[in-house]
């Protein structure tokens, strides 16, 4: 196998899909992907990849012990990257039960499934091996006005997503103090970028505002998140996975704080400026000259985090990352990619996902 052989879990969602795209540069990733292909992970978000000749798809449930055993069994990989993850609030407000499945007791069998292969390969592999874990600054809970998310800010999850995640994370953590499984972490903010499922707050906005459809904002949008570019995210991890020291956590975020209705308003900046309304069939009709005329401000979701803000200097400092990407660039970037793969959102939504609110029912009490 390759030197750089890498088992990644949830390959074909957003985060991950990026990710493969920018390791299958690298001249010896030997990627094997495995994704369960829900509603998040499409095939489509790995087009042009599908005949590389070092990428090769499982279609998997990570919670699947003999599958997991198997592959790593098969592949001794070098390196393991858990994206693979149910990671929509709205949707653990529903039913929090797939979080459970997928984010708690998949991350723990992918864990002992890691720990079993390494138990049984040469020193020398073990002391290569990584397991990446890769989690959400939604663990650390939520921020007042001031303040950052540091690496040793106590855990406070406050949506069952959040819960689901951190649990996960005290496993990777006990897999590392326990057994010696060399583990590492990093805790992510808010991604934006190509990809991303139209159900997130940036492709949804964008989206809705081309098809003349009201922009929903939660609350009175005074909510705020930092922002991360989904490119300078994978070059992160690729440098953890690289440098970092196994036992530890890495906090990345974007150093770019916007409130949701700031945010709102800079993609309607953008589309105004590349897709006039006068000038777009779906909004003309409607008469008016700004997209920002399409906000709509909506009853907000239960137990919404305020502020998340994370403090990334650990990762500067100890392995000299930095994001790449600016807000306004990486924002532009991305509105732009959205408006010219139009098709690719049809395809991803196509009888899976309308656009509708989620988050508002009675969480249900059985699976």
């Amino acid at each position: 196998m390759s030197r750089h052989t890498m088992v990644i879990t949830g390959g074909a969602g957003f985060i991950g899909a990026n990710f493969v795209r920018m390791v299958l540069k690298k001249p010896d990733a030997h990627v094997i992907i495995i994704d369960k292909l829900t509603y998040a992970g499409h095939r489509e978000n790995l087009d042009g990849l599908w005949e590389h000749p070092r990428l090769e798809f499982i279609h998997g449930d990570i919670a699947d012990a003999e599958t997991m055993g198997r592959v790593m069994d098969t592949y001794q990989p070098r390196w393991v990257i858990n994206f693979a993850a149910e990671s929509h609030v709205d949707r653990s407000i529903d039913n929090p039960f797939p979080f459970i499945h997928t984010n708690v007791t998949g991350t723990l069998v992918l864990l002992e499934a890691a720990r079993q292969m390494v138990k049984r390969n040469e020193a020398a592999h073990r002391s290569n091996f990584r397991f990446l874990h890769v989690s959400t600054d939604e663990v650390y809970g939520t921020l007042g006005a001031t303040g950052f998310f540091h690496e040793e800010t106590p855990y406070a999850p406050n949506s069952p997503y959040a819960a689901s995640k951190a649990g996960a994370d005290h496993f990777v953590r006990a897999y590392f103090h326990t057994y010696g499984l060399p583990t590492l972490m990093t805790n992510c903010s808010n991604n934006y970028g190509p990809y991303q499922f139209p159900e997130k707050l940036i492709p949804l906005t964008v989206l809705n505002a081309l098809d003349g459809k009201p922009l929903p904002i939660y609350g009175r949008g005074t909510n705020v998140r930092d922002w991360l570019f989904v490119d300078d995210h994978c070059e992160g991890l690729f440098l953890v996975l690289e440098k970092g020291q196994p036992g530890e956590r890495y906090n990345l975020g974007g150093q770019s704080e916007r409130t949701n209705v700031t945010v709102v308003d800079h993609i309607c900046d953008i589309l105004d400026e590349i897709a006039p309304c006068h000038d777009n069939p779906m909004v003309a009709p409607l008469g008016i000259s700004k997209y920002a005329e399409l906000k709509t401000f909506v009853k907000d979701r239960p137990g919404h985090d305020f502020r998340y803000a994370i403090d990334p200097s650990k990762i500067q400092r100890e392995l000299g990352w930095n994001p790449r990407h600016s807000f306004p660039s990486g924002i532009r970037h991305t509105v732009q990619w959205y408006v010219t793969n139009r098709r690719w959102c049809e395809l991803v939504t196509q009888n899976v996902y309308h656009r509708e609110r989620l988050g508002l029912e009675t969480p249900r009490l059985s699976s």
